[in-house]
């Protein structure tokens, strides 16, 4: 059986290996809308998403040994909330295709994409977050890191981040009218034919 220490271990390293990962698909998506003239919103906040994420990592890791490595005996299901965490994710990346990103970049022009869990979520993505935040920690009995960085997430989504996001659809909704009715009002006018000419009157 592999002992809780190896196992703590374990799971910081693949953890650690799966954000650089998705980090250098943020970054490779970045470049794409870059190139179709993205438009960022809300980069002031970014650094804070980052610092919370790297400090849950340290945290989660810290306090498991301070405890003193063990299994929560809950295991199973903070187990099972951190797979369902992982394939909500990778659902949702693999859904948004190169319009992911771990920042919000609008491209003027593009519509929402309606398609794999956003068909029923609007935010698959940050649900996953919050499953593993929670998660994780707490496989490990790490619960005042799971509780701490949880309600910090939680300010930060509903008081920043899902406002900016808001703030991003409702300017490219504004680009996208403003694009219609440039197309509109530059459409030629049509002449009229025979059967768009009022009928004669019978004599």
């Amino acid at each position: 059986m592999i002992a809780a220490d190896a196992l703590v271990i374990a799971t910081f390293v693949a953890i650690t290996v799966q954000r650089g990962l998705e980090l250098r698909v943020a970054r490779r998506n970045a470049a794409i809308a870059a190139d179709r003239g993205a438009r960022e919103f809300g980069a002031g906040h970014y650094p804070a998403f980052f610092l919370l994420h790297g400090s849950w990592m340290l945290g989660w890791l810290v306090e498991a040994f301070v405890r003193g490595p063990q299994v929560s005996p809950q295991w199973p299901w903070w187990l099972a909330g951190f797979v369902a965490a992982g394939l909500l994710r990778y659902w949702a990346i693999t859904s948004l295709g190169s319009r992911w990103n771990t920042r919000i970049l609008v491209v003027p022009g593009d519509a929402p994409l309606r398609r794999g869990p956003y068909r029923w979520l609007a935010h698959p993505n940050y649900l996953a977050v919050v499953l593993e935040l929670s998660c994780v920690p707490l496989l490990f009995g790490a619960w005042t890191t799971a509780a701490v960085c949880s309600g910090l997430n939680a300010v930060l989504l509903l008081a920043v981040r899902i406002p900016a996001e808001r703030t991003a659809l409702r300017w490219a909704a504004a680009q996208a009218r403003a694009v219609t009715d440039a197309g509109a009002s530059q459409a030629p006018s049509t002449p009229a034919t025979p059967t768009d000419r009022p009928p004669k009157r019978p004599r």
